[in-house]
């Protein structure tokens, strides 16, 4: 952790959220991750109650993808903006512009995230961003970047539904890795023509019961879709976790998860919408303690599980 890292835990450290005003939050039919532009005034991002030893962990980021010229300095204002909202780690991919992915388009992606970490310290941690469709490339490329790099999980977009067989050897190689898989998702009820193998929370339920053993991440219940929907399809799934990321902030999102799902199954995250993300869990009406854990306590026992 920088030497600040008090400093930033605890005060916005400018007026506003240097963060690219061009770039906007996601949604399920976005073609990319976005980082929000934010103004913030110069106090605690999170409330000192809800912080104490407990590191603050977006487990929903992404860094950019090479083809922008501008990446290096797109990069830095995600971090520029953690800073500044007291965030101290961000679990990030680095995903293909068009998708699903190829191979040789995923092995860029994973290549240019171990740069990144190289150049932003330790920040940031890495997801092995994969397309199962790509078989055994596939799988061992997660097998290369968790054993090799350090990655933490794996990230999975919409080229397959997940209980579709073809997913199930990324499925086993993550078990046997002992991390998670945070998985893109929503619940729409109209067709999203440009996502049309998007999995849901009741897909991810039913590949979490066909594998006990997996950790996976439902992501941006926020995201777009049927939030309500996606909290009460994963209520009998206990090993599959809800990130509360994305820009959508309609009252009451994380308060129904925590109520139908318990705190223990929910991770803070952003998406890139970075200012919506931490509001939504300052506006929770949550206990301190159950706060520490969504920010940052449940992601720690996730990422313990390998050591």
């Amino acid at each position: 952790m920088p030497n600040n890292r008090s400093v930033t835990r605890r005060r916005f450290l400018g007026a506003s959220v240097a963060a690219g005003a061009a770039l906007a939050g996601p949604h399920l039919g976005s073609s990319g991750p976005g980082l929000e532009a934010a103004e913030a005034a110069a106090a605690p991002a999170v409330g000192a109650e809800e912080q104490k030893d407990v590191p603050v962990i977006d487990c929903h980021a992404h860094l950019t993808h090479h083809g922008n010229a501008n990446y290096k300095e797109r990069d830095d204002k995600l971090i520029e903006a953690a800073d500044k909202l007291g965030i101290d780690r961000l679990c990030c991919s680095i995903l293909t512009p068009k998708r699903p992915s190829t191979a040789e388009g995923f092995h860029e992606c994973n290549a240019w995230l171990v740069e990144a970490i190289e150049r932003l310290g330790d920040r940031i941690l890495g997801y092995c961003y994969v397309n199962p469709g790509c078989g055994r490339d596939a799988v061992d490329e997660v097998h290369r970047y968790v054993e090799e790099h350090g990655f933490v999980g794996v990230k999975l977009y919409n080229a397959h539904v997940c209980t579709e067989p073809i997913v199930f050897p990324v499925v086993e190689a993550a078990i046997e890795l002992r991390v998670p898989i945070l998985h893109h998702a929503g619940h729409g009820h109209y067709p999203f023509p440009g996502q049309p193998n998007i999995s849901d929370g009741g897909h991810l339920a039913e590949l979490g019961r066909r594998y006990p053993e997996a950790r996976l991440i439902c992501a941006h219940v926020g995201g777009g879709g049927d939030w309500e929907w996606t909290i009460k399809a994963m209520r009998h799934a206990p090993n599959v976790f809800l990130d509360t990321s994305g820009s959508v902030v309609d009252e009451g999102i994380v308060d129904m998860a925590a109520r139908v799902l318990g705190v223990d199954r929910l991770l803070f995250g952003c998406d890139m919408s970075m200012t919506a993300g931490i509001g939504k869990i300052r506006a929770a009406r949550l206990s301190p303690e159950d706060k520490r854990k969504i920010l940052g306590g449940n992601m720690m026992q996730l990422l313990q599980m390998r050591g």
